[in-house]
C-alpha cells in the first residue's frame, strides 16, 4: 500500500488558511468564555475541514478552548456530582484523572478515554469530565485517561501506548478505585473508543489483564467508512446541528493516525483482523452520525467470532452526546452506560 503523509501535501493556499486560523484560534483563547462557546460552538457542526487544515490549525493553536460547561455549571445542574472526589493520580507520561466518592462501596469501575479524532481534546471535556462524575456519583468510579495526540509527528502507537499504560495503572492499584481488578472495565467515546477497543484488543494478545467489559460510545473502529449511500450521507451532511464525518475526511485522518502502521493494522483499527476473545462489548451508536456505520458493523464483527455484544442506537442523536450534559441524549448514554456496568435488579429497571 502507498503511504500518503496528509500534513506534507498541504497545497500552498490551504496551508495559508489553516494558519490564519491556527493563530485566529489561539488569539481565542484569551477571549471571554461567552465569546469562546459562540464560535466554538459555531464551528463544531457541519462539514469539517481537510484533515491537513484541522492538524496544521491544531498544531499552530496549541490546546484549544473548552466550549462545554465549567465545573461549577455542571453541579449547579446536577448537584448529586459534588459529593464526587476528583484527583490526579501520577501515571508517568499519561495525565489522567479519577473520580470516587469517598467511602461508597463499589461494584464496578471503568477505565475512561475522552474522544477528539486523535487530534484533540482534553480531560476538561464533557465527555471526559463530566461522564466521570456522573458515574462515579451513581457508584462506579471512573479513571479517566489523556494521552498524546496525533500532532507535530505523533502517530500510532504513542495514543495506544498511553492508553495501555493507563490500564495497566489501574490494575495495579485495586485499592484506588475500589474494586478488584476483575471489576474493572475500559471504554472510551469515538477516537477513544478506538483506543480502548485497541488496547482491550491488545490485553487479549498478552499486553495486561483483560478489562470486564468494552464500553464504546459512538465508536470509529474501522479506517473506513462503510455501509453509506449517497443519500443517507446527504442527510447528514445537511443536518445543520450534525457534525459531518465524510468518508474521504474520515480515510484521511485514519492514514494521519496510523503512521508507518498503516490501515490494515489491528490495533490502530480493532476492527480489522481477528475478534476472538474480545470481552463482552457495549455499542451506543447515534442516528445522526456517519460513524454510526463503524459501531454497526463491529457488533455485526464481534457476533461472528462469537463475543456479547450489546447495541444501541441513539433515535435522533448526532456524534457527540456525552459532550452535551444538558441534552435528553446525552443523560440516555450516560443511563445506558450505568446499566451496564452497574445492573439494576429487574424490579428496578426504567426500560
Amino acid at each position: 500500500m502507498t503511504k500518503i503523509q496528509v500534513s506534507g501535501s498541504v497545497p500552498r493556499q490551504a496551508r495559508v488558511r489553516a494558519t490564519f486560523l491556527g493563530y485566529a484560534m489561539k488569539a481565542l483563547r484569551g477571549m471571554p468564555r461567552p465569546v469562546q462557546r459562540v464560535v466554538l460552538n459555531g464551528a463544531s457542526a457541519g462539514e469539517l475541514p481537510p484533515v491537513a487544515d484541522f492538524v496544521r490549525m491544531l498544531e499552530i493553536a496549541g490546546e484549544m478552548p473548552d466550549p462545554g460547561p465549567t465545573h461549577a455549571e455542571l453541579v449547579a445542574r446536577f448537584p448529586e456530582l459534588a459529593a464526587v472526589e476528583v484527583s490526579e493520580p501520577e501515571i508517568e507520561g499519561v495525565p489522567a484523572r479519577l473520580y470516587r466518592v469517598p467511602g461508597r462501596d463499589a461494584e464496578a469501575a471503568l477505565v475512561w478515554v475522552h474522544g477528539g479524532a486523535f487530534v484533540q481534546g482534553t480531560l476538561r471535556m464533557a465527555e471526559a469530565h463530566w461522564t466521570g462524575l456522573t458515574l462515579a456519583a451513581r457508584g462506579i468510579p471512573v479513571l479517566s485517561l489523556d494521552y498524546r495526540k496525533a500532532l507535530h509527528g505523533v502517530t500510532y502507537p504513542a495514543p495506544s501506548d498511553d492508553v495501555l499504560a493507563g490500564w495497566h495503572w489501574a490494575v495495579a492499584n485495586p485499592d484506588l478505585l475500589g474494586v478488584p481488578a476483575a471489576k474493572m472495565h475500559l471504554g472510551g467515546a469515538s477516537a477513544g473508543a478506538n483506543l480502548a477497543a485497541g488496547v482491550a484488543k491488545r490485553a487479549r494478545d498478552g499486553e495486561g489483564r483483560l478489562p470486564a467489559s468494552v464500553v464504546l460510545a459512538y465508536p470509529a473502529v474501522h479506517p473506513e467508512l462503510s455501509g453509506w449511500d449517497a443519500a443517507g450521507l446527504a442527510a447528514i451532511r445537511d443536518e445543520p446541528s450534525a457534525v459531518y464525518f465524510s468518508p474521504e475526511w474520515i480515510r484521511d485522518l485514519s492514514v494521519h493516525y496510523a503512521g508507518a502502521a498503516g490501515l490494515s493494522h489491528p490495533y490502530a483499527f480493532p476492527g480489522q483482523g481477528d475478534l476472538a476473545g474480545t470481552p463482552p462489548t457495549l455499542i451506543v451508536n447515534c442516528e445522526r452520525d456517519t460513524l454510526r456505520g463503524s459501531g454497526q458493523l463491529y457488533a455485526e464483527q464481534l457476533r461472528a467470532a462469537g463475543a456479547e455484544v450489546t447495541v444501541h442506537l441513539l433515535s435522533g442523536a448526532a456524534h457527540g452526546t456525552l459532550n452535551e450534559p444538558f441534552t435528553e441524549a446525552g443523560s440516555r448514554t450516560v443511563e445506558l452506560i450505568t446499566d451496564w456496568l452497574a445492573p439494576k435488579p429487574p424490579g428496578q429497571r426504567t426500560d
